[in-house]
């Protein structure tokens, strides 16, 4: 049992009565593939409400009002129902948008089969199995459904999806035209389709991207640059006759701001139409170090070396969450690392594609082999791309085998590529070696497609950048620098012989030390926020991106924090 059917079962616990699932939660968990039903995600967010009311009790303890922490309590409650009863529609909505992202790949597949051999059905069925995903299985299921029917299953297909994707309707509709038109224009009408929903993707992206620009800024402002600003007047407090209290700072900037970044992050992902994820790298590949959980151990002793460096250098008083932060961060590092440089590997595979793709084509196109084409193809390619060729190339002449047992058999040359792209490559030049000299215009055909698509995802990736870069720097640069001049500013104004630590008529403020350390948390909350959401906007959810990044983050904010204080510490009080 996954650690979190254990948890879900265990809230479930908690509320024992009979419960009534919707339609839609229902759906939602399906899709999502939870590893619970409807009903005890329903009953376990009731429990998960009891748990919450609980957490602010506590506070009464600590000079907050009695009405206050009742309305804290309830508001718990409402929260900690509303996330467990969301949880499956987020992350179906999540899985959709990653799905809705192979459209166009999907869709490219069955042009470029048709390409070569002009039958639908053998088309749909190529790109079905071809693929992997929730939209390849959910095709499969369609085209079992519809064996014998007209169109194979893909109008309905399309109909399923359309809901959420509308260019696929027209772009299949086309597809369907294709299959009984004349020679002359059917291929006219495949390459209508591809450009329909290559044209869909990059409009809605568009439209997506101009939409977050409000919600972006509002979440830049009221969640990062309002709250660093006030922290500024935290030592003032006193002059205007107001006591700050500890807890208080705690629940505002530690609890509320980092939930408020929350919600807001996973209402921007939840509106995202299509995602375009890295190749996912399984935990088992060989070219990852054994044991990779093993070097997470770095983290602790990163940890303890930035502890004790803060501690002798100073400030000492942020030692404890520096440490902390550098810890985590180093170990993510450690783990994640690897698997991004193998990410790495299969990008630069996938880099010069088209190139290779072209060259193969124009061969087989004036009649030769697709075999002594992909040898020419290993020459001419430059990289890691002409050096999978080469590798095909060798297993052909040693071992006499076929285009796809070259590249995707036991001894292939993409064995140990997770590319979905390049194995869909690989599958279409083996039909492609079946049917010789006809098949070169559609192999060079691909190499359009295949640009084209990589030109709209450039085109998505570099819109977003501009508008997510910037929460990404001001969790990892910006932000630490900002609240580590506010902090050593509060230092300041709060030292003996200023006059505002004593307070105005009773008034008190915070601690230099204590404020520093509540900022310190609510910087590791920023990194572990909002550096995800930057990259789950761009590429979709991944966790070995999210993780090497948000370790990076944790290091640069935590360093540059104490480095801050420290300094301007050192420069206006003189050595710590």
């Amino acid at each position: 049992m996954s650690p979190t059917a254990t948890v879900v079962r265990g809230l479930a616990r908690l509320y024992p009565w009979e419960v009534e699932a919707s339609d839609a939660l229902t759906d939602s968990v399906r899709f999502a593939g939870t590893p619970c039903d409807a009903e005890t995600v329903l009953r376990a967010g009731y429990g998960a409400g009891l748990i919450c009311a609980l957490v602010p009790v506590p506070l009464s303890t600590r000079g907050i009002s009695p009405a206050f922490v009742l309305i804290l309590s309830v508001t718990a409650c409402l929260c900690g129902i509303h996330a467990i009863h969301s949880w499956p529609h987020l992350a179906a909505a999540l899985r959709r948008t990653e799905a809705l992202g192979e459209t166009p790949t999907l869709v490219g597949r069955i042009v470029l089969r048709m390409g070569i051999q002009p039958s639908l059905e053998g088309a749909v069925r190529f790109a079905a199995r071809s693929g992997e995903g929730p939209l390849a299985r959910s095709l499969a299921s369609h085209v079992e459904r519809a064996k014998g029917a007209p169109h194979a299953g893909l109008l309905t297909f399309a109909e399923e999806w359309s809901v959420h994707f509308p260019a696929l309707r027209r772009s299949t509709t086309l597809l369907a035209t294709a299959q009984d038109a004349p020679a002359g224009e059917r291929r006219r009408t495949l390459d209508r389709a591809l450009s329909a929903i290559l044209d869909g993707t990059r409009s809605r992206m568009a439209e997506f991207t101009a939409a977050i620009r409000a919600p972006t800024t509002a979440l830049f402002a009221f969640g990062i640059l309002v709250p660093l600003a006030l922290i500024a007047l935290v030592p003032a407090a006193p002059m205007a006759g107001v006591s700050l209290n500890v807890w208080s700072f705690v629940l505002v900037y530690n609890v509320v701001l980092p939930a408020g970044l929350v919600g807001a992050s996973l209402w921007l992902l939840a509106r995202r139409p299509v995602a375009f994820p890295p190749p996912k790298i399984d935990r088992t590949h060989p070219d990852l170090p054994d044991r990779l959980w093993l070097r997470a151990g770095v983290g602790p002793l990163a940890g303890a070396g930035a502890y004790a460096a803060v501690a002798t250098v100073g400030p000492a008083y942020l030692s404890t969450v520096v440490a902390f932060g550098v810890g985590v961060g180093a170990a993510l590092l450690a783990v994640y690392g690897p698997i991004l440089e193998v990410r790495g590997r299969v990008r630069a595979v996938e880099a010069n594609l088209t190139d290779a793709l072209y060259v193969v084509g124009r061969q087989v196109a004036e009649g030769e082999s697709v075999e002594s084409a992909i040898a020419l193809a290993a020459d001419r390619v430059p990289d890691a791309t002409g050096e999978v060729f080469a590798h095909a190339a060798g297993v052909q002449r040693r071992l006499h085998v076929g285009v796809e047992e070259a590249f995707l058999g036991d001894h292939g040359a993409l064995r140990d590529v997770p590319s979905e792209r390049v194995r869909g490559m690989a599958a279409l030049l083996a039909i492609a070696g079946e049917e010789g000299r006809p098949a070169g215009r559609a192999i060079v055909s691909m190499a359009d497609h295949l640009e084209e698509l990589e030109t709209v995802e450039a085109e998505t990736k570099r819109a977003l950048l501009g508008v997510t870069g910037t929460l990404e720097d001001t969790a990892a640069y910006f932000g630490p620098i900002v609240a580590g001049a506010t902090v050593a500013m509060a230092d300041v104004l709060t030292a003996d012989g200023l006059g505002l630590a004593d307070g105005f008529e009773g008034a008190t403020t915070l601690a230099a030390d204590e404020l520093g350390v509540v900022v310190g948390v609510y910087l590791l909350a920023m990194a572990v926020v909002l550096t995800p959401l930057s990259y789950a906007l761009r590429y979709g959810t991944d966790r070995a991106l999210f993780g090497y990044h948000v370790g990076r983050t944790l290091v640069s904010s935590m360093c540059l924090f104490a480095l801050t204080v420290g300094l301007l510490d050192a420069l206006v009080l003189g050595p710590v």
